[in-house]
């Protein structure tokens, strides 16, 4: 009995959203533009997030990274204070290279921004990354093209480098780098290999398309190692069954002692995780959620209001139907589930416009950007719930007062 009175339901929904066309359409605007205001923030934030936990992840979650700046906001720490510490050395390599048990593999690495050459092309903003070899070690890249410069290479300081996938593109175009010559700041340097393109696909905070790898050895002939405001860092990865917590600790101790370091003294050097990036930008997800519930939840407001209105329209319009069937038996549930039905599917349609507008914006976006951006299932079934949910709040009043109505007040209403 339910399911015929719901089946009749929806075919009344139907038949006045096919008769009133243009009434309809307004009603759904509303809701079409407020889903598509929610959802599409909720897309764009699930791509944000996944684009940047890979980047996080492929920094490794049993990788420390010792800097003199710190990731996360220490209230302890004054700015001033943190400019004046030492950048991390080489000295500081060496310490833990020989007092660590608990590390595996530790690289060196210094980071500037370089000049990089071949013929009448120039890179300007090259991030130039001068390593110890243990870097293919440490941290997750692929090589596409050519390979990593060998433990002999390194410890010669053989003019080689390994080219990010965009460098490469700038100053090659299409030919091929592998084997050819380089200048990078006035050093005649051979490519041996390129970097894996990472794409416009995601927000990477490694930015490895635009990194040249050269070894530290090569790299000391023109970076000046004892300039306190270099980027320099160590990158140290755990052994098998140690725990970031206590790799990060031996390390603490070990250049504590290594910089004699009182008791009662701050550390003057920062180790970094990766779990400290995620920490700081779920508060950012969490903003930025919050933000899209606020403007897509005033659109959808809107478009509950409208359909709201439409649907009190259509009860008076169909007064003297209600009044009828009212008559001729049909009990205050089924008039009550008639009108909700129409609100609902109203609101459901609505709703899916809106996911339609979302899915044709990522394929647009995915084409003209190269982006890897789509419309998952749980935001799509997300979308149908909160429509399915306003349609029931708006139709309400509009469905309980043609419930409550009189049958003969409402036969009579017409004449």
């Amino acid at each position: 009995m339910f399911l015929r009175l719901f089946r009749e339901g929806i075919l009344f929904a139907i038949n006045s959203i096919y008769v009133n066309k243009l009434r309809t359409f307004l009603s759904l605007f509303g809701i079409t533009i407020g889903i598509f205001s929610i959802i599409s923030v909720f897309t764009v934030l699930d791509w944000m997030e996944k684009s940047i936990r890979d980047s996080i992840n492929s920094m490794g979650d049993n990788v420390v990274y010792v800097q003199k700046f710190p990731w996360s906001f220490d209230p302890n720490l004054a700015w001033w204070d943190i400019i004046r510490w030492p950048s991390v050395s080489l000295n500081d390599y060496e310490a833990v290279m020989n007092k660590s048990t608990k590390a595996e593999s530790i690289c060196f690495g210094v980071f500037q921004s370089e000049k990089i050459k071949y013929k009448n092309n120039v890179a300007n903003d090259a991030v130039l990354g001068a390593v110890t070899t243990d870097l293919e070690k440490v941290v997750t890249f692929e090589i596409e093209k050519g390979r990593y410069f060998s433990s002999f290479e390194s410890a010669g300081g053989n003019n080689v480098a390994v080219l990010g996938a965009e460098i490469a593109e700038r100053l090659f175009e299409k030919g091929e780098p592998v084997d050819k010559e380089i200048t990078i700041s006035g050093f005649k340097t051979r490519v041996i290999g390129v970097l894996k393109k990472e794409g416009k696909g995601g927000i990477s905070l490694s930015n490895a398309d635009q990194l040249t790898i050269i070894p530290l050895n090569f790299g000391k002939s023109f970076i000046n190692l004892r300039n306190r405001f270099v980027e320099t860092q160590l990158m140290i990865k755990a052994k098998p069954g140690v725990s970031v917590q206590e790799l990060s600790d031996e390390t603490t101790m070990i250049l504590r002692a290594s910089r004699r370091l009182k008791p009662g003294e701050i550390s003057n050097f920062s180790v970094n995780r990766a779990s400290m990036l995620s920490q700081g930008f779920e508060s950012v997800f969490r903003g930025i959620n919050i933000g899209g519930w606020l403007i897509g939840g005033f659109a959808i407001l809107v478009g509950g209001f409208g359909i709201a209105n439409i649907m009190f329209v259509s009860v008076r319009e169909r007064t003297n139907i209600i009044g009828i069937q009212k008559a001729l038996g049909a009990k205050r549930f089924f008039i009550l589930q008639q009108f909700l039905t129409e609100s609902v599917l109203l609101s459901v349609i609505g709703g899916m416009l809106g996911l339609v507008l979302i899915f044709i914006a990522t394929l647009a976006i995915n084409y003209l950007y190269e982006l890897d951006m789509h419309l998952t299932l749980a935001n799509a079934i997300l979308a149908i719930f909160i429509s399915g949910i306003i349609g029931i709040v708006a139709g309400y009043a509009p469905a309980y007062s043609a419930a409550r109505m009189n049958p003969v007040d409402a036969i009579g209403f017409s004449f």
